[in-house]
């Protein structure tokens, strides 16, 4: 598709949404609500930094940790009260781990070589269905299915985050409570109550910025529990396009450190970043750069805005 195209389908899908959304009431407040479309494909670039390091008896190991993938959401279906089945799926991915005693492993499923020892079941899962969720047009997931084996992200499901049940102001918060089960190998296990918190930051050119934070309400008095639980406690923004319906964007961010998980003179530090980015908002956002930039100087309106330049 050219770049005129995608800026005249944006054009009509704009007008479509501008007819068919509800317009913020008089006192700002927004209704934020999924549109799914059924047999569209949501493709989301996905960027995720860990760096774990570890201390014991004085000496410090690091291991750090990159993945660069792009990940679609298939819409199987979708009701008339906006309910949506979804196929979750990962296309491709470039995976990069460093040690401070190993150094580097890299490998990229486009590269056409084989994968490396501890990624050898990364490829039979690329490109199939890993999870299938029926969605409420507010966020709820109704029902979660695991087609293949695949730990549900630590923040939370891409794409689908929670939305509040009524129309919200600038300023507003809604929470959501969660339960986290915490375990160590050959030690103890224990489940944790936890809360979400989101409110509506702001909304500009009909997207809504949502910050959100998490807070624990179990007390958890073992180090080692504390240490597994670190990766659950996150911090971050959600960009939502309130017209089109659909999570646009998300940034989120952990930085933690526990001491004492492996005797006193231990500590472990965990910190890890997340960037998701929709693929097809990018690509058209350059695309129509592009064009703009092309524009020959013979056309009165490209000579009018060069001239202004």
């Amino acid at each position: 598709m050219t770049a005129l195209a995608i800026r005249r389908t944006l054009l009509a899908a704009a007008v479509a949404t501008a007819l068919t959304c509800p317009a913020p009431a008089a006192d700002g407040s927004v209704v934020l609500r999924y549109r799914f479309v059924q047999d569209e494909s949501i493709p989301m670039q996905v960027r995720h930094r860990a760096l774990t390091e570890t201390t014991m008896n004085g000496v410090t190991q690091a291991v750090e940790t990159m993945t660069d993938s792009t990940r679609s959401w298939r819409v199987v279906a979708v009701e008339a009260d906006g309910t949506a089945t979804l196929e979750h799926t990962v296309d491709d991915v470039t995976m990069t781990s460093r040690t401070s005693d190993q150094g580097e492993l890299r490998w990229s499923s486009g590269s056409g070589e084989d994968p490396p020892p501890g990624y050898e079941l990364v490829p039979h899962s690329l490109g199939k269905p890993l999870v299938r969720m029926t969605v409420a047009s507010d966020g709820r997931i109704l029902q979660r299915l695991e087609l293949r084996p695949c730990p549900p992200a630590a923040t939370g499901d891409l794409v689908v985050v929670p939305l509040p049940q009524e129309a919200v102001a600038i300023g507003a918060e809604w929470t959501v409570p969660q339960e986290v089960v915490v375990e160590v190998p050959n030690g103890p296990r224990k489940a944790v109550r936890t809360r979400l918190r989101y409110r509506l930051d702001s909304v500009a050119d009909g997207i809504a910025t949502i910050a959100v934070d998490t807070t624990v309400l179990t007390p958890v008095d073992d180090p080692r529990l504390e240490a597994r639980l670190m990766e659950r406690i996150w911090d971050g923004t959600i960009r939502f396009d309130v017209n089109r319906g659909r999570v646009v964007g998300r940034r989120t961010a952990i930085d933690r450190r526990v001491v004492g998980f492996g005797g006193p003179q231990s500590s472990v530090r965990y910190k890890a970043s997340l960037e998701e980015e929709s693929l097809a908002e990018a690509e058209a956002i350059d695309q129509s750069n592009a064009l703009d930039e092309a524009k020959p100087l013979d056309d009165p309106t490209a000579a009018v805005e060069a001239g202004a330049r």
